[in-house]
């Protein structure tokens, strides 16, 4: 069965968002794997000699939430684009109404948690550039990634990889907008069918004139 237009550019979506989400939790893994298993998120930079140190990095679970939240709904939107295929190609099956409430609820939810995980991202990495240019040794972030660091072998790439993070996280809740809206526009066309449908029609007549009698 050929899927609806608009259910099949939300599908789109979702690969993108797979994409990001795949990108933006790859990343921060990879980050913070560099430091040994410290967040570099909000973490404070100390300068030995010519080098420099992770002194006081963050609490670990703060970059587990927000490597989680990207890889939970690159999981989520992989695993629901298996199923429309699946559905799509084997069985004559359509979203109803509650299927419909159940993906706007679910969009919000994973919009609301990518503004923090973006936001965190965000402002972590500007926190830990600025403890790292406080300490005189460089005056940029990106500059920052050809120091040598305590112990050897830390921070490979940092910056660039936070970078990566963020701007995955900022588009994927670009996209988890954009559908959003597909799924509102979806819900007010499905709620135009249902009143235009004749058997729709009788049974709310008829709920109508029982109500209307007993009053």
């Amino acid at each position: 069965m050929a899927l609806p237009w608009l259910l099949r550019l939300e599908l789109t979506l979702f690969v993108a968002a797979f994409l990001c989400g795949a990108v933006a939790a790859a990343a921060l893994t990879r980050t913070q794997g560099s430091f040994g298993g410290s967040c570099p998120l909000y973490a404070v930079a100390a300068r030995n000699g010519s080098s420099l140190a992770l002194a006081q990095p963050s609490a670990s679970s703060l970059c587990y939430f927000v490597a989680g939240v990207s890889g939970f709904l690159g999981l989520y939107c992989l695993l629901l684009l298996l199923f429309w295929i699946y559905s799509s190609c084997i069985e004559d099956s359509q979203r109803g109404p509650m299927g419909l409430r159940i993906a706007l609820a679910t969009s919000a939810l994973a919009i609301f948690l990518l503004l923090v995980s973006a936001c965190i991202l965000r402002f972590g990495t500007s926190s830990l550039c600025k403890s790292i240019v406080s300490q005189n040794i460089t005056n940029s972030c990106p500059a920052a990634q050809k120091i040598r660091w305590i112990p050897p072998g830390t921070a490979l790439q940092f910056y660039s990889n936070l970078h990566n993070a963020e701007m995955s996280s900022w588009v994927n809740l670009i996209l988890w907008c954009m559908i959003l809206m597909l799924q509102v526009v979806q819900k007010k066309s499905q709620a135009t069918s249902y009143q235009g449908d004749p058997e729709w029609s009788s049974e709310t007549d008829v709920l109508v004139g029982t109500h209307l009698s007993r009053s």
